[in-house]
């Protein structure tokens, strides 16, 4: 491709943020250049959701062989295979990116691989090779964390990325951290097999969800050993030691995974050299994306706000939107968030607590799921709730959380709700088919207290 060339857009990041970014600017017939340093898709696609979600599903298709008798099906000596995982793990991935790839071919989107950084506020260097750009993208996504542990270099210990590459299972994991991505893995790995443990320093494990609901999955997740309020003090070849309540505490394990967060990847792309306002936090961007240079934008998980993939891909086409004359702006308050742990959690919108503290007067009501028709069918003996947050003054849908199974799927239906601001009687007029699991959104409503 031509050196030199001005691109009507640059973007700098090939995620589910800057690749949406550019197939939308793309389609409307804008010249693009993308920029990616390592393989289409970014981390999701290749080192994280995808992957990470592939091996979920082997693990729970693998749990629920085991458990199949109750439901008149016998599978006799059940195994699981991580090689073979591993093999359409990679498949999956394989496939996704090259639907990426053609995606921007059909669009004209001109792709270099390469790390892309600022000589100037208009002109991008990839590699010696120099592009010039009237808007510019920054969607370089983040990095795990590294806490300052002792024995954090030993060889056994990994990061989310490292772990989906495993060619033997372990006999014990450790997993330090409990967000999504740790309880995630716990989950994986508990599934198949393997003796968990999970350390956190929280009093409870993924902090945004109502804590109720949190405690709730916590003891659905089966067979992980959760630690909470412990701070792992330092690793060795074969053991792990943790701070528990003032006591110190030992686990022997032959693996340990860091899951404790991710920072903006700043670094390397000569932001300096721009003037623009950022710190290790992230990118400073206002409701349509933009920095404070108005033609450059950033989107995803380099921003530090909603570190989601779907906020990436929403916060792309809000950049290129606005970018390109027509008028968008960011708005979080109803974006889903999902553990994709087993069970399930999910939720969107304002937890009780959330809403109390911005002083909004607020009823509450749950229901368990296994007073739904369809996941009792599926769900025998397993446990779950709907929980719904209401503004009383308003009678207005502010937050709905779940764990169950299915949750990922139904999320969006809450998150359109919230959206469109729907109030208690708008949903209960709404017709869900029977018999599915997302009745329980409205049955909930049904014990609101009057």
């Amino acid at each position: 491709m031509e050196k030199n060339r001005l691109y009507d857009l640059v973007v700098i990041g090939a995620g589910p943020g800057g690749y949406i970014a550019a197939e939308r600017a793309g389609t409307r017939g804008k010249q693009v250049l993308l920029v990616e340093k390592e393989d289409l898709g970014g981390v999701c696609l290749n080192a994280g959701c995808i992957p990470s979600k592939t091996l979920i599903n082997s693990g729970k298709l693998f749990s629920q062989a085991c458990d199949s008798e109750i439901y008149g099906v016998t599978v006799e000596n059940p195994r699981f295979d991580l090689t073979k995982a591993m093999a359409y793990k990679q498949r999956v991935i394989k496939t996704l990116r090259s639907g990426v790839e053609f995606q921007m071919k059909q669009r004209q989107v001109d792709v270099v691989t390469g790390e892309a950084s600022f000589i100037n506020q208009h002109t991008i260097q990839v590699d010696g090779n120099q592009y010039q750009a009237k808007n510019v993208i920054i969607a370089t996504g983040a990095s795990p964390v590294l806490p300052v542990i002792p024995g954090l270099e030993e060889a056994h210990v990994v990061t989310s990325k490292e772990i989906l590459e495993v060619t033997k299972l372990p006999n014990h994991l450790v997993v330090i951290g409990g967000g999504a991505i740790g309880c995630e893995f716990a989950s994986f790995f508990s599934n198949v097999g393997v003796q968990v443990s999970l350390i956190e320093v929280l009093p409870e494990i993924i902090s945004p969800l109502d804590n109720e609901l949190a405690g709730m999955l916590r003891k659905a997740i089966k067979g992980v050993s959760f630690q909470l309020e412990s701070k792992v003090e330092r690793i060795t070849a074969n053991d792990l030691v943790y701070n528990q309540n003032g006591e110190s505490k030992t686990i022997s394990c032959d693996m340990v995974l860091v899951s404790i967060g991710r920072k903006p990847n700043v670094k390397g792309l000569g932001l300096e050299n721009i003037d623009i306002d950022f710190d290790q936090q992230g990118i400073k961007v206002n409701q349509l994306m933009q920095t404070n240079i108005p033609h450059i934008y950033a989107v995803g998980d380099v921003t530090g706000r909603s570190m989601l993939a779907h906020s990436a891909s929403r916060m792309g086409e809000v950049a290129v939107r606005n970018m390109f004359g027509e008028q968008d702006i960011m708005r979080y308050h109803a974006i889903p968030w999902v553990v994709y742990t087993n069970p399930e959690a999910a939720w969107v919108g304002m937890t009780e607590a959330e809403a109390k503290d911005k002083g909004i007067a607020v009823k509450t009501a749950k229901l368990p799921m296994n007073a739904n028709g369809r996941f009792l069918v599926e769900n025998s003996g397993k446990r779950g709730i709907c929980k719904v947050v209401v503004d009383v003054q308003k009678d207005l849908l502010l937050g709905i959380q779940m764990v169950g199974s299915t949750c990922s799927e139904m999320i969006y239906g809450a998150a359109a709700m919230i959206e469109d601001e729907f109030r208690v009687q708008d949903i209960k007029d709404v017709v869900f088919p029977h018999p599915t699991v997302s009745e329980i959104f409205k049955d909930t409503l049904y014990y609101l207290p009057t």
